[in-house]
């Protein structure tokens, strides 16, 4: 038995079902009402499956559009399938549940993020300082809110709206 519970991996596996969850809605019902997702993920995981040309172009992560036109959807155990549109180019995605940093509805003011392993060498005061930022996913709605946000599924980066 551990010596401790570790609270941050339970609540990564409870978030990344949560979301799991929702995207088997999707597919089987459809986005209801205005709802539609902003997902970031790392690009270089093992598991993600992206065409070369967006991996050469988001070497690091990206942030895909699921609003008014995406196709395939299909969820798995471990992450899920999807076709989407870049530039009126339709791709197949594979993404990794555990490969996603940001799952954000902009439609309800909902998001999570997804801390990478290098918190878990962060003293207390690193931590306490972070989680003063928790609002990072509202700023980032607002921010949304602010400017047009994208009409159909587009890759949007994410670090101009990074601090």
């Amino acid at each position: 038995m551990s010596s401790s519970i570790d609270y941050g991996n339970l609540m990564h596996r409870a978030m990344r079902s949560l979301i799991q969850e929702v995207l088997q809605d999707v597919a089987d019902n459809g986005l209801p009402g205005a709802h539609h997702f902003f997902i970031t993920f790392d690009t270089t995981h093992p598991d993600a499956v992206l065409a070369q040309w967006l991996k050469d172009r988001y070497p690091e992560e990206m942030t895909v559009v699921m609003q008014h036109w995406y196709d395939n959807l299909l969820v798995e155990e471990d992450g899920f399938h999807v076709t989407l549109n870049f530039g009126d180019q339709p791709e197949p995605l594979y993404i990794p549940f555990d490969a996603l940093r940001t799952f954000v509805d902009p439609s309800v003011e909902f998001g999570l993020r997804f801390e990478s392993p290098e918190m878990d060498d962060l003293d207390d005061e690193d931590l306490e300082d972070d989680l003063v930022e928790q609002d990072e996913t509202a700023a980032l709605e607002e921010i949304l809110e602010e400017t047009d946000a994208p009409k159909e599924a587009e890759v949007v980066s994410l670090d101009s709206f990074r601090k």
